[in-house]
């Protein structure tokens, strides 16, 4: 069992900015694997940081939490339009992850923002706690134990759910719906339909599409991830969710170009790299997952 001393060194790791990044992130993992009321405390101090890799990470992490303690300060960062829109299009998808309809009239304020990112991401959210109220059950669970933004389809046709994937004349409730579909039936015919949306729609659907890439951890994907991370024209927001997905694959074949990108001019790109790195080294060094086993440790 965790002592309340231990979760607040676990605390003061996070919101130390002298620390090297991936200790910090280990220490936030940690703590959303902990969960309870100091844990979402000490991630919510953290916003306050001049990383945006972590605070949207901050963000992300307290939406998995699903603690209804965390609200007040994601809908903080959602109105703060000071912060980064990679942190507050987090910080409305943790909001729909928490599922909570208390939060629907703020996420539809946020329907119309000029940042377009945080527009989608709400838009995004409402529907989910739309389809929640709708169904009045909570999806299936993801194989991957994630809180996604939309269900799954029903489908299971690989060139249907593909189909509708790329389909740009849907909506984006409807596009996630079939990438998390794809993800859950798994194998290369999947990885692959899914690696095509790397090219297609918003930077917000393709930055999802590099997270489900790094769920899957299947090294088909590898020449898309590199590809996207190599494209400077490339949203510094799709970049990094394509090197962190490189990080959780972790083969070989991903070394260089991490450690290329590690210098990025880009801050957020070159410190998922290194972050990304980090993961490599971790998933290549013991059998647990990189946030599982910190939980693992800590207990």
């Amino acid at each position: 069992m965790v002592t309340a001393e231990e979760v607040a060194a676990i605390g003061r790791t996070l919101v130390d900015a002298a620390q090297p990044l991936p200790a910090r992130f280990r220490a936030l993992f940690t703590l959303r694997n902990l969960g309870g009321q100091a844990a979402v405390e000490w991630i919510g101090r953290a916003f306050g940081d001049g990383s945006v890799l972590l605070k949207h990470e901050l963000a992300y992490c307290l939406g998995q939490m699903r603690d209804e303690a965390a609200i007040p300060v994601l809908v903080q960062v959602l109105e703060d339009t000071s912060q980064e829109p990679m942190v507050r299009h987090e910080a409305g998808e943790a909001l729909g992850a928490i599922g909570n309809p208390s939060v629907l009239d703020i996420l539809k304020r946020y329907c119309e923002d000029p940042v377009i990112e945080v527009a989608e991401t709400c838009q995004l959210a409402v529907r989910r706690l739309e389809w929640l109220q709708e169904n009045k059950q909570e999806p299936d669970a993801s194989p991957y134990l994630s809180v996604d933004p939309a269900p799954p389809a029903e489908e299971t046709d690989v060139a249907k759910l593909r189909e509708t994937l790329l389909d740009e004349s849907r909506t984006l409730f409807d596009r996630y719906r079939a990438m998390f579909a794809l993800r859950n039936l798994g194998g290369q015919a999947a990885v692959l339909a899914l690696a095509d949306g790397l090219c297609s729609g918003s930077a917000l659907f393709r930055h999802e599409i590099g997270y489900v890439l790094g769920q899957m951890q299947d090294e088909a994907c590898v020449p898309q991830l590199m590809a996207a991370l190599r494209n400077r024209t490339e949203s510094p927001m799709v970049r990094h969710e394509c090197a962190e997905a490189l990080g959780s694959i972790a083969r070989p074949s991903c070394l260089e170009t991490l450690r290329a990108f590690a210098h990025d001019e880009e801050r957020v790109v070159r410190e998922s790299c290194e972050v990304a790195l980090d993961m490599y080294e971790y998933e290549n060094s013991t059998q647990f997952q990189y946030a599982d086993g910190l939980c693992k440790l800590q207990a």
